[in-house]
């Protein structure tokens, strides 16, 4: 999971937090998050993302996850400044998004700023974190398709798995295999995703 430089750097640029700060309002605009909320950042990279999160969602507390420590050094010195200016607790985690170190049903919500793609075992990932979320539990998806990243152009840039790529269809059907339903007013086209899924309560 972890990524080139050439992505690297965009992920840590601005034009990237500008991109997450108005998907993550349409995440809201799509679920609002109770008071209290216990909340995961699979691929936390920087931190940039978390920090978004605990602006619009205010959670009581977020866990930022990323098996790069270089990425985690970074998001650590972001998330005390974030915290310290909040009430949130934040933790920042060294860990594989396909065999998260959490117990069963912990979180109230897992945010994926495009991260499941980069998995080597997606299918892993997704019931991953299923199993993290409690029951009603939010998973907040932005994903993006090899028609995007896998071009002419961009695969010889940045780098991803390539076998056992995804489209829409085998996403939706690997979220609703886990026991998470995809709510209405998802985007979809044939190159990204944003939408909400949500644990159903037999899951």
């Amino acid at each position: 999971m972890f990524v080139n430089w050439p992505e690297r750097f965009f992920c840590n640029s601005f034009v990237r937090r500008f991109v997450q700060r108005g998907q993550a309002r349409q995440w809201r605009a799509m679920r609002r998050m109770a008071p209290g909320a216990d909340v995961l950042e699979i691929g936390c990279g920087n931190g940039a993302g978390a920090g978004i999160i605990l602006d619009l969602f205010a959670p009581r507390a977020l866990t930022a996850l990323d098996p790069d420590p270089a990425m985690l050094r970074l998001a650590r010195k972001r998330l005390v400044r974030s915290a310290e200016a909040g009430a949130a607790v934040v933790e920042v985690v060294e860990g594989d998004a396909q065999n998260l170190p959490f117990e069963t049903g912990r979180f109230d919500a897992v945010f994926n700023f495009g991260i499941v793609h980069h998995l080597e075992d997606w299918r892993k990932g997704v019931s991953e974190v299923a199993r993290v979320l409690r029951p009603g539990g939010a998973f907040y998806i932005e994903e993006i398709f090899p028609g995007l990243y896998a071009n002419a152009l961009l695969r010889h840039v940045v780098a991803h798995p390539v076998n056992d790529r995804f489209q829409a269809p085998e996403f939706k059907a690997a979220l609703a295999g886990s026991g998470l339903v995809l709510l209405p007013g998802h985007h979809e086209s044939d190159l990204t995703m944003l939408g909400v899924a949500v644990k159903r309560g037999d899951a």
